[in-house]
């Protein structure tokens, strides 16, 4: 138990609660109904308590009867997802289905979120009272709810961000079957965005040779250095917006015209959505390079 997980009753802060367990950690009745009054606790449903500072999804996943899985669990943790609008929720299989909410308050709820519920029926070998599935488990349940290549952008996101280390990679592909063990080789935590796994994933199609985040001396690092000439940089928004911003991306694609390099900036939205204009724009470069 670490010490950022503990809250003022010294209680976990990735743990659900019953009302005895906080009876017994010395916890008065009337202070229980002060916390849930001021907002430290919250009540999930009946007999179940989350510290406040509990994300509404991992709430939600808790009203609902289960706990945040796959895609909610990678999107609260800051991991690259593609494409999610729907709450993933882990629910024990031999519970037989979800509870019933009970309360007026929960059944509203219920049914304001039930029509973008994904239930994922299985057991994990973890505590019952975590809130939500470890990410391990919650990237492997991931591979069977996105495209292969979008698995692979999630679990690269998880390695660059330090959410998990090398030493896991073992342990999720033990939990994948064997036709996903595949992607394993495919894995690289060096992409510091999805955008560039999935540039480098669609690129590898042309039989091309792919270097990521390549340090070239006068410039700095690129995104991706496709067969030692062809420079791609994956452009998103939110790095690189205004003016001033695109001044310093065409000094620096003039700095690398100087060393020999060739840019491209496809943006994010275009390899994401539209991937097969990458495609042909790579393919007629390297045509007219021959």
């Amino acid at each position: 138990m670490t010490a950022e997980l503990i809250d003022l009753f010294g209680m976990p802060l990735d743990r659900v609660f019953g009302y005895r367990e906080l009876r017994a950690s010395g916890l008065s009745r009337r202070r229980l109904e002060q916390a849930l009054i001021h907002g430290t606790l919250v009540r999930a449903r009946r007999d179940i308590y989350l510290s406040a500072t509990a994300s509404p999804n991992v709430v939600q996943a808790q009203r609902v009867g289960g706990r945040l899985d796959c895609l909610s669990v990678l999107q609260e943790l800051g991991v690259f997802v593609l494409d999610n609008n729907r709450l993933h929720v882990q629910v024990e299989a031999y519970d037989g289905r979800l509870r019933s909410p009970t309360s007026r308050k929960e059944r509203l709820a219920h049914t304001r979120h039930g029509n973008r519920v994904v239930v994922h029926w299985r057991n994990i070998d973890v505590p019952l009272d975590l809130h939500s599935v470890p990410i391990v488990h919650a990237l492997a349940q991931s591979a069977f709810c996105q495209p292969p290549r979008s698995t692979i952008a999630s679990i690269d996101s998880a390695l660059n961000r330090g959410v998990i280390a090398e030493d896991h990679l073992t342990e999720l592909f033990a939990l994948l079957p064997p036709r996903l063990k595949a992607l394993r080789p495919l894995v690289d935590g060096r992409a510091e965005a999805g955008s560039e796994t999935l540039a480098r994933l669609l690129l590898r199609v042309l039989g091309c040779r792919i270097e990521l985040q390549k340090w070239i001396d006068g410039v700095g690092r690129v995104d991706l250095v496709v067969d030692g000439w062809l420079v791609v940089e994956c452009d998103s928004r939110a790095h690189h917006e205004g003016w001033a911003m695109q001044e310093a991306d065409r000094e620096r694609d003039l700095a690398l015209a100087a060393r020999g390099y060739m840019t491209i900036r496809p943006t994010a939205k275009l390899i994401f959505h539209r991937p097969e204009v990458l495609i042909a724009a790579v393919r007629g470069l390297l045509a007219g390079r021959q």
